[in-house]
């Protein structure tokens, strides 16, 4: 890890952004001040680019920071200034021809959109795990937290660091996922917009059926896709604090 920029927010909280490798960028925000090393959660976004997400990451970054928490975020495979590859880019052409065409997303395509960025990204995010927890000033335990469902899924399954996961429900996901789901055992805290315009209600619902954990929580809201109501987030931070503290 090579911590590249730093700055420090108008709360206190340092933000340092860095790289992996010398081509995975990421940025890690810390509290303004800790007695102890702090747990950390781990922050995940939908493929649009760190840069087009940065508000809302901070967003959440500085909220985690005023609870006690160190957060941090990479940036996906093939999203941002990382180099794009050729199947995503057709699976996404696909998917949005189907949308606006008003027909049914099959199997095939949530499969050569979803499945391939899993595969690459949750190594990198286990990468990043391995830097961040080396740094003196971040401890466990760890949290997972929104982004790709899918992504968190297999995340939570193969990754024993991580304890608890707060994960954004949504549609495309690739039907292996529901094995997976039935694997999981830490705690979950699953947050659904009951009117999301672009998400199968049912299939979350489904799927939330499918988590193999003995504790999991749906919280639904009424509203689409942007219309989550700014008080969703305080049961989220609640399961955090109970099961990273």
């Amino acid at each position: 890890m090579q911590f590249t920029s730093e700055q420090r927010l108008d709360d206190g909280v340092l933000e340092r952004e860095f790289t992996l490798g010398g081509e995975i960028p990421g940025i890690l925000w810390t509290p303004a001040s800790a007695s102890a090393p702090a747990p950390l959660i781990l922050l995940g976004h939908p493929p649009l680019g760190l840069r087009k997400m940065y508000p809302r990451l901070a967003g959440r970054a500085r909220q985690a920071a005023a609870d006690g928490f160190a957060a941090a975020t990479i940036e996906l495979p093939g999203s941002g200034d990382r180099p794009r590859w050729a199947a995503a880019e057709q699976a996404r052409a696909d998917l949005r021809r189907a949308m606006e065409a008003g027909e049914p997303v099959d199997d095939e395509i949530i499969d050569a959109l979803v499945l391939p960025l899993v595969e690459k990204s949750v190594p990198e995010w286990q990468t990043a795990l391995d830097a961040l927890l080396s740094l003196p000033e971040i401890g466990g335990p760890v949290g997972y937290s929104g982004g790709v469902i899918s992504v968190g899924i297999r995340l939570a399954v193969v990754e024993p660091r991580i304890s608890a996961a707060v994960l954004f429900a949504g549609s495309l996901v690739p039907a292996a996922m529901f094995e997976e789901a039935r694997r999981i055992t830490i705690p979950l805290h699953v947050l659904l917009q009951w009117d999301d315009e672009g998400n199968d209600r049912q299939a979350s619902l489904d799927l939330f059926d499918a988590f193999g954990s003995e504790e999991k929580t749906l919280h639904a809201n009424m509203g689409g896709h942007t219309g989550v109501p700014q008080f969703a987030g305080d049961p989220a931070a609640r399961f955090f604090a109970r099961h990273l503290k």
